[in-house]
């Protein structure tokens, strides 16, 4: 079985250390009591919970899966699933962002993030059912009437609730607009809910009371395309405005899929045959709602590649610092054993390297990411939130597509150094490599959120979040100019950073005259983008150090892996760059 260690020291340096995250909470409008000793309380007794609960039931879960009952149209979680959730519960961790008013500890939302790493390190397919619940908090809180938020909130707060979000249909994916599942008035206000929603996660399950499902549909009349679609709340359980649970609902599951991977997920067809919903927001107005939890969603999707990757580096390193096979080509590291093992040779430390360097790397990303998401929620200063917002919107399609590719391709690299033994799935490794897969694919594929962050992010807002991480960078790089410990990682990213700025005017210029070209670049923009940002990451990882509260060894590692990265990884960005200057004649039309 796999193991997982929290790795709290790490998180500490790139809170702490690198990000100043802590006084920067403390100095935002009610975090004077947001301190260290809160903070390492919290993700102290998370490490706990993850290591000791969640982590030991990941295997099993994948072995098992979830099992639907056709009779009854209900599904059966893993077993030990339905119990974690109840300690989960009980720990008060379902609430630990949401506001105090609703019942949640209103802490942070980066220190919710050091804690969702943990649980998808530990156990991704479980971390699915408390997952959009979030993101049904944050769309009823944005968007919901008074009486909606009373009734739903609390137990959504509390966990005894959870939440989804129905968008996909069998003809519509991605195109939103060609939705057809049909919401018809009621006089006593409610509405029908009619249609067929597929891959909807924890859409059905056995860890709760209730479900309270987001639903966009259309209302008769409705325009058409996106435009025309509106966002309804349809619980499992029928739910009065005065809070009271009735019966059941005109929601089913249809069934659930058969996946590559996450398996002890539930994974559902929903079908709404008539279900009490309430509209949410304004008609014709869902896709202002649905934002508000994709934005959280893709977010939370990047940290599940995160934790994909910390768990698959922790045991591939140990493997390959034990597993003994062939000499190191410069002569015997270890002349007492019969073979050396194989951490010397220095392939396998290329696969160890580009982990550790997403790993952390990628840690330190949506850290910063997800304070400006704290910042844009409490700043008193509506500048310093207008800019929070503008950088927050940037970073997310980067965080969300970058990571999760990054865990394909490291949850590989693990595999990789397991050598035919990480094909067999005693050591876990083939299904880190299999969940890693879905992380990708929902909430948005990879194209998708390119084109969100070169279509929309970078052109269609005249690139707000980009100016303000290029300063950002070009403040960082100014200041470090004459260090001369810190030229090999200031001069490259300077370069880098000047060019950004020119590709990116390059190809607004030609996507005036062709907005196909947009296309063309999107997924090597949004990789070379991606790929800047974590080099700015890691440099000023290696600046946290002097002051740090690692200890050498741990100092050395992260100076070694930050000049592994602009040395064997950033320099990806001169393929990407390539491709783009080919311009749409790169890729030729096809019949």
């Amino acid at each position: 079985m796999p193991r997982y260690t929290a790795p709290l020291d790490d998180m500490r340096f790139a809170f702490y250390d690198m990000l100043g995250g802590d006084t920067l909470l403390a100095g935002l409008p009610g975090g004077e009591a947001i301190g260290r000793e809160l903070i390492d309380a919290v993700i102290n007794e998370a490490a706990r919970f993850n290591e000791q609960v969640l982590a030991p039931l990941n295997q099993r879960g994948d072995q098992e899966g979830c099992r639907f009952d056709k009779d009854t149209a209900s599904v059966h979680t893993p077993d030990g699933f339905r119990q974690a959730y109840a300690q989960y519960v009980e720990g008060g961790w379902a609430g630990l962002t949401a506001p105090e008013a609703y019942g949640g500890q209103g802490l942070p939302h980066a220190i919710g993030v050091l804690v969702k790493e943990m649980i998808d390190s530990a156990n991704l397919a479980w971390g699915t059912y408390p997952l959009l619940s979030q993101g049904a908090v944050d769309a009823l809180l944005a968007h919901g009437e008074d009486w909606q938020r009373d009734v739903f909130l609390k137990p959504l707060v509390e966990g005894r609730w959870t939440g989804t979000m129905c968008l996909t249909e069998p003809q519509a994916g991605s195109d939103l607009g060609l939705l057809k599942t049909r919401a018809e008035p009621q006089e006593d206000g409610s509405y029908r809910i009619a249609g067929t929603k597929i891959f909807i996660t924890a859409g059905e399950h056995d860890l709760t009371d209730n479900i309270v499902h987001l639903v966009l549909a259309r209302l008769p009349d409705a325009p058409a395309g996106s435009r025309g679609i509106s966002m309804f709340i349809v619980p499992k359980f029928r739910v009065d405005r005065a809070g009271a649970m009735g019966q059941r609902n005109a929601v089913s599951a249809g069934a659930i899929e058969h996946k590559m991977g996450l398996k002890g997920s539930a994974t559902c067809v929903m079908n709404f045959d008539g279900a009490e919903g309430f509209l949410i927001g304004k008609p014709h107005k869902g896709l202002t709602a649905m934002f508000t939890m994709m934005n959280a969603a893709r977010l939370a999707v990047g940290i599940q590649g995160l934790g994909l990757i910390e768990r698959a580096f922790q045991n591939s390193l140990d493997y390959c610092r034990e597993r003994l096979q062939m000499r190191a080509l410069s002569g015997a590291v270890a002349p007492d054993r019969p073979a050396d093992p194989i951490i010397v040779h220095p392939d396998v430390r290329r696969m160890l390297l580009t982990q550790r360097a997403f790993a952390e790397g990628g840690r330190a990303l949506v850290l910063h990411t997800a304070l400006q998401a704290d910042i844009e929620e409490r700043a008193s200063d509506e500048s310093q939130r207008q800019r929070a917002s503008e950088v927050l919107g940037f970073l997310i399609p980067i965080c969300k597509a970058l990571l999760t590719e990054a865990a394909v391709e490291c949850t590989y690299h693990a595999l990789q150094t397991y050598g035919g033994h990480g094909y067999i799935a005693e050591h876990g490794m083939e299904q880190f490599a299999r969940d890693a897969r879905i992380t990708t694919l929902y909430e948005g594929t990879t194209g998708i959120q390119a084109l969100d962050l070169l279509g929309r992010k970078v052109m269609q807002l005249n690139g707000a979040g980009l100016r303000h991480v290029l300063d950002d960078i070009a403040g960082f790089c100014q200041r470090y100019a004459t260090d001369e410990a810190m030229g090999a990682l200031v001069g490259p990213l300077a370069v880098h950073a000047k060019t950004w700025g020119e590709i990116t005017q390059e190809l607004g210029r030609r996507a005036a005259k062709n907005p196909d070209e947009i296309g063309a670049a999107a997924t090597d923009y949004l990789f070379y983008s991606g790929y800047i940002v974590l080099a700015w990451i890691w440099a000023r990882s290696v600046t946290a150090l002097p002051d740090s509260s690692l200890g050498e060894s741990a100092r050395q590692a992260k100076r070694d892996t930050a000049h592994f990265y602009f040395q064997r990884i950033l320099p990806r960005t001169h393929t990407h760059l390539a491709a783009m200057r080919s311009g749409l004649d790169g890729i030729p039309a096809m019949s």
